[in-house]
């Protein structure tokens, strides 16, 4: 896979943040590396929540037809205003 760049300007509190997240005080040891931390996070993070939907989706996925229950788009608005 080639190997590409992206260039981002940051200023003020967000530049602050990174520079406490680098060097000697830091866990890393430049920009690069934190951003390509957070990257790896935000994809495990998105890989959690697709497994913790698929988790609660499977037992309507394996229910029979005659369990689900038909109903109208008015039901569903007027369960909702209940809540």
């Amino acid at each position: 896979m080639p190997s590409g760049s992206i260039h981002v300007k940051v200023s003020g509190a967000l530049q602050d943040h990174i520079q406490q997240q680098i060097g000697d005080d830091g866990l890393y040891e430049n920009a690069s590396e934190y951003i390509r931390a957070l990257i790896r996070r935000d994809l495990q993070s998105r890989d959690e929540a697709w497994e913790a939907l698929q988790k609660e989706l499977a037992p309507a996925m394996r229910a029979d037809d005659s369990e689900f229950v038909t109903v109208s788009a008015e039901d569903v608005i007027r369960r909702n205003k209940r809540r």
